[in-house]
């Protein structure tokens, strides 16, 4: 399984591998971030949909190309499926073998709509493709390769044995007269023989009287073996300019030869010019593709610089409107009279998430003892800090930089209360302190907030939920600070 893709689930090409740990082929990654926006990665939802998280999150920039596996798939072993092939190796030779394998079934690149073997292409070219045409070397027409044999056959049947110029008659079709060639060796060089003595009769001078003897071991074996004698009694013709018979033969067979073999190289001749136009058009239409391909890719990055731009101003917008909902919200909220009352809603969740740790505090909005007086804010810990850890709900003073803490005296003096309400008006929770004026707590601020000071042990847990009391209701508590501005 972990050399398959997590979305082809065929073997990995090109492995990258995401945050989450999973594997994807390169294209399929950059297919599916170009096809959907914030992708999640399939593998993290069919294992556990409730652990998503931002590792989950699929982009090309998030992944890195995983060598190991890569150099693992590169060295397996692996054969070739193609029926009849027996082709095995390692991954790294598979693709070049694809190219090459003469068992795969590919179209005729002429267009006739076949599909045949690679090994079988050249035959049929040669024998079955209509549109692949060659000229006849006897007619010079234009033919089908499927027309060529019946063509040649046609045309050879109007010619002679190729022995009639020195008296054979016999005439029939290509097939027939291979097999008169076989058959008739012995009539043929008789035949040879009388027409040689005629030459010798006419050529030599009278008085004399030439012998030439042959010697044929049999009539039915090949033109090399015919035997001249060693010492002829006469010779009339000097020796390079007699036409011999071994001569004569093998002149014939080597025509003959020369014309089958011109005959197939028309054919590859014609194959090849086929396969050249073939090359032409498909590198002008690569090339082409690539052109497109070229404006396509500007075309997409000049999009993708846009939205980079507009997504970029949305957040810039985003972050106003949050600057001033926030704004918003502390205006609503603002108390300027030394006088809070905060309002806390979900209780359960968060003191359960203040249990396991996940949010371990709450802080209050910022409220003020005056128009122009300290900024202050409270902390609470629903699951208790410190002493209180566990066992109470912990409430602490947090003093907070101002805008006008140049004016304030300093330390903080004012005493503090604090009230969890109980909200049938029985009970109210209250504890008061006054600060400590040596505390670094309450001098004036450094950063954004001093240290919170207060009451570690505000209220045990037990009481917050004991159903004798109803400080919370609805999921819902209230808590009041009241701080002595006098």
């Amino acid at each position: 399984q972990k050399f398959l893709c997590s979305n082809c689930h065929n073997i990995l090409k090109k492995a990258l591998q995401t945050l989450c740990g999973h594997r994807y082929c390169s294209a399929c990654l950059t297919w599916i971030v170009r096809n959907n926006k914030n992708a999640i990665c399939q593998k993290c939802k069919e294992e556990d949909p409730n652990t998503l998280g931002e590792e989950s999150l699929l982009a090309e920039d998030r992944a890195f190309g995983d060598a190991a596996i890569n150099k693992e798939i590169s060295e397996l072993r692996v054969h070739c499926v193609t029926p009849g092939c027996s082709w095995s190796g390692i991954m790294k030779d598979f693709e070049e073998h694809q190219s090459l394998c003469e068992y795969a079934l590919i179209p005729c690149h002429t267009g006739c709509g076949h599909v045949v073997m690679r090994r079988k292409l050249a035959d049929h070219l040669e024998n079955g493709c209509v549109n692949n045409v060659t000229v006849c070397q006897q007619c010079q027409c234009s033919l089908a390769s499927s027309e060529c044999q019946s063509h040649s056959t046609s045309s050879a049947s109007k010619d002679g044995c190729c022995f009639s110029e020195v008296g054979c008659a016999f005439r029939g079709s290509k097939e027939k007269i291979q097999e008169h060639e076989k058959s008739a060796v012995g009539a043929h060089m008789l035949l040879l023989l009388q027409h040689m003595r005629h030459l010798q009769g006419s050529l030599c001078p009278k008085g004399f009287s030439p012998r030439l003897e042959l010697s044929l071991k049999s009539a039915g074996k090949s033109t090399c073996e015919l035997q001249m004698p060693a010492e002829p009694e006469l010779d009339c013709f000097p020796a390079s300019s007699v036409p011999g018979d071994e001569s004569v033969l093998q002149q014939l067979v080597r025509e003959k030869v020369i014309s089958e073999l011109e005959n197939k190289l028309h054919v590859f001749e014609n194959i090849v010019a086929v396969l050249n136009k073939e090359v032409e058009s498909s590198n002008l239409e690569i090339l082409a593709f690539r052109r497109q391909s070229e404006l396509d890719q500007n075309i997409i990055r000049g999009l993708e610089l846009k939205i980079a731009e507009l997504h970029q101003c949305l957040m810039q917008k985003d972050a106003g409107l949050s600057s001033l909902h926030k704004s918003l919200l502390f205006s609503e909220q603002a108390s300027y009279d030394g006088i809070f009352l905060w309002k806390i809603t979900e209780v359960g969740r968060k003191l359960q998430d203040s249990v396991t740790g996940r949010t371990v505090s709450l802080y209050s909005p910022a409220f003020y003892t005056a128009k122009y007086g300290y900024k202050v804010c409270l902390r609470v810990y629903l699951n208790g800090d410190g002493t209180g850890k566990g066992t109470h709900m912990s409430l602490f003073f947090v003093v907070m930089k101002g805008d006008y803490d140049a004016l304030l005296p300093w330390p903080f003096r004012h005493k503090v209360t604090f009230m969890l309400l109980d909200q049938n008006n029985r009970e109210h929770v209250i504890d008061a302190f006054r600060p400590d004026l040596t505390s670094a707590s309450f001098q004036r601020p450094v950063n954004e907030m001093n240290v919170a000071s207060g009451c570690p042990l505000f209220l045990p847990l037990a009481k917050l939920q004991s159903p004798k009391h109803a400080y919370v209701r609805e999921d819902t508590l209230f808590l009041k600070c009241i701080i002595e501005t006098n």
